[in-house]
Protein backbone atom coordinates (compact mmCIF):
# COMPACT_ATOMS: atom_id res chain seq x y z
CA UNK A 1 0.00 0.00 0.00
CA UNK A 2 1.15 3.61 -1.15
CA UNK A 3 2.22 5.67 1.79
CA UNK A 4 1.15 8.96 2.49
CA UNK A 5 3.33 12.02 1.87
CA UNK A 6 2.64 12.68 5.94
CA UNK A 7 3.72 9.11 6.60
CA UNK A 8 6.81 9.62 4.87
CA UNK A 9 7.12 13.15 6.57
CA UNK A 10 6.92 10.93 9.83
CA UNK A 11 9.06 8.39 9.09
CA UNK A 12 11.60 10.64 7.96
CA UNK A 13 11.49 12.81 10.96
CA UNK A 14 12.36 9.28 12.76
CA UNK A 15 15.12 8.29 10.85
CA UNK A 16 16.30 12.47 11.56
CA UNK A 17 15.48 12.29 15.38
CA UNK A 18 17.36 8.75 15.69
CA UNK A 19 20.36 9.60 13.29
CA UNK A 20 20.83 13.24 14.78
CA UNK A 21 20.01 12.95 18.14
CA UNK A 22 17.53 16.16 17.67
CA UNK A 23 14.32 16.56 18.90
CA UNK A 24 10.81 16.09 16.74
CA UNK A 25 9.92 19.20 16.62
CA UNK A 26 13.02 20.53 15.57
CA UNK A 27 12.67 18.24 12.31
CA UNK A 28 9.90 20.54 10.30
CA UNK A 29 9.57 20.00 6.38
CA UNK A 30 11.52 23.47 5.72
CA UNK A 31 14.34 22.63 8.58
CA UNK A 32 18.12 22.27 6.46
CA UNK A 33 19.78 18.99 7.71
CA UNK A 34 23.34 21.00 8.44
CA UNK A 35 22.19 24.70 9.13
CA UNK A 36 18.86 23.92 11.51
CA UNK A 37 19.82 20.16 12.59
CA UNK A 38 23.44 20.24 12.57
CA UNK A 39 23.84 17.45 10.29
CA UNK A 40 27.63 16.66 9.71
CA UNK A 41 28.88 15.35 6.37
CA UNK A 42 29.69 11.83 8.12
CA UNK A 43 25.87 12.19 9.19
CA UNK A 44 24.79 11.87 5.65
CA UNK A 45 25.99 7.66 5.48
CA UNK A 46 24.57 7.11 8.26
CA UNK A 47 20.79 8.65 7.69
CA UNK A 48 20.99 6.66 4.13
CA UNK A 49 21.53 3.64 5.72
CA UNK A 50 18.71 4.57 8.01
CA UNK A 51 16.67 5.69 5.31
CA UNK A 52 17.47 2.43 3.40
CA UNK A 53 15.65 0.43 6.91
CA UNK A 54 12.87 2.34 7.37
CA UNK A 55 11.54 1.94 3.33
CA UNK A 56 12.80 -1.05 2.42
CA UNK A 57 15.25 0.00 -0.89
CA UNK A 58 18.38 0.87 -1.99
CA UNK A 59 19.28 4.26 -1.97
CA UNK A 60 22.44 5.64 -4.11
CA UNK A 61 24.21 7.73 -1.35
CA UNK A 62 24.87 9.88 -4.86
CA UNK A 63 21.35 10.01 -5.59
CA UNK A 64 20.06 11.86 -2.59
CA UNK A 65 23.39 13.91 -1.68
CA UNK A 66 25.07 14.39 -5.18
CA UNK A 67 27.20 16.94 -3.76
CA UNK A 68 30.54 15.93 -2.50
CA UNK A 69 31.75 14.68 -6.31
CA UNK A 70 30.94 17.60 -8.38
CA UNK A 71 32.51 19.90 -5.39
CA UNK A 72 35.98 18.96 -6.57
CA UNK A 73 35.06 19.40 -10.33
CA UNK A 74 36.09 23.21 -11.67
CA UNK A 75 33.32 23.06 -14.35
CA UNK A 76 31.22 23.19 -11.27
CA UNK A 77 32.61 24.88 -9.13
CA UNK A 78 34.86 28.23 -9.75
CA UNK A 79 35.91 31.26 -6.82
CA UNK A 80 33.48 29.59 -4.19
CA UNK A 81 30.63 29.90 -6.54
CA UNK A 82 28.71 27.25 -8.86
CA UNK A 83 28.82 27.51 -12.30
CA UNK A 84 25.96 27.83 -14.65
CA UNK A 85 27.12 23.98 -15.55
CA UNK A 86 27.23 22.99 -12.33
CA UNK A 87 23.68 24.03 -11.52
CA UNK A 88 22.06 22.40 -14.70
CA UNK A 89 24.14 19.13 -12.83
CA UNK A 90 22.86 19.70 -9.58
CA UNK A 91 19.25 19.93 -10.81
CA UNK A 92 19.49 17.00 -12.89
CA UNK A 93 20.66 15.13 -9.93
CA UNK A 94 18.52 16.26 -7.48
CA UNK A 95 15.07 16.91 -9.30
CA UNK A 96 13.76 15.85 -5.61
CA UNK A 97 14.58 19.35 -4.45
CA UNK A 98 14.13 23.43 -4.68
CA UNK A 99 16.78 25.17 -6.27
CA UNK A 100 15.11 28.39 -6.97
CA UNK A 101 16.71 30.05 -4.18
CA UNK A 102 20.62 28.56 -4.49
CA UNK A 103 20.26 29.76 -7.89
CA UNK A 104 20.02 33.38 -7.11
CA UNK A 105 22.87 33.03 -5.17
CA UNK A 106 25.14 30.14 -5.51
CA UNK A 107 27.23 29.91 -3.37
CA UNK A 108 29.15 27.10 -2.51
CA UNK A 109 28.79 27.42 1.25
CA UNK A 110 24.94 27.63 1.37
CA UNK A 111 24.93 24.19 -0.45
CA UNK A 112 24.33 22.32 3.06
CA UNK A 113 20.91 24.49 2.63
CA UNK A 114 19.42 22.40 -0.08
CA UNK A 115 19.33 19.37 1.97
CA UNK A 116 16.49 20.12 3.23
CA UNK A 117 13.97 17.55 5.22
CA UNK A 118 11.26 18.22 2.28
CA UNK A 119 13.76 16.96 -0.46
CA UNK A 120 14.40 13.59 1.32
CA UNK A 121 10.58 13.24 1.60
CA UNK A 122 10.34 14.24 -2.54
CA UNK A 123 12.66 11.81 -2.80
CA UNK A 124 11.18 8.74 -0.91
CA UNK A 125 7.86 9.77 -2.25
CA UNK A 126 9.03 9.34 -6.16
CA UNK A 127 10.98 6.42 -5.10
CA UNK A 128 7.70 4.07 -3.77
CA UNK A 129 5.51 5.67 -6.46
Amino acid sequence: MAKSRDEIFKEVQAVLVDALGVDEEEVKPESTLMGDLGAESIDFLDIVFRLEKAFGFKIAREELFPIETMMSNPEFVKDGKMTAKGIAEIKAKMPHTDLSAFEKNPDMNKLGDLFTVSSIVNYIETKIK
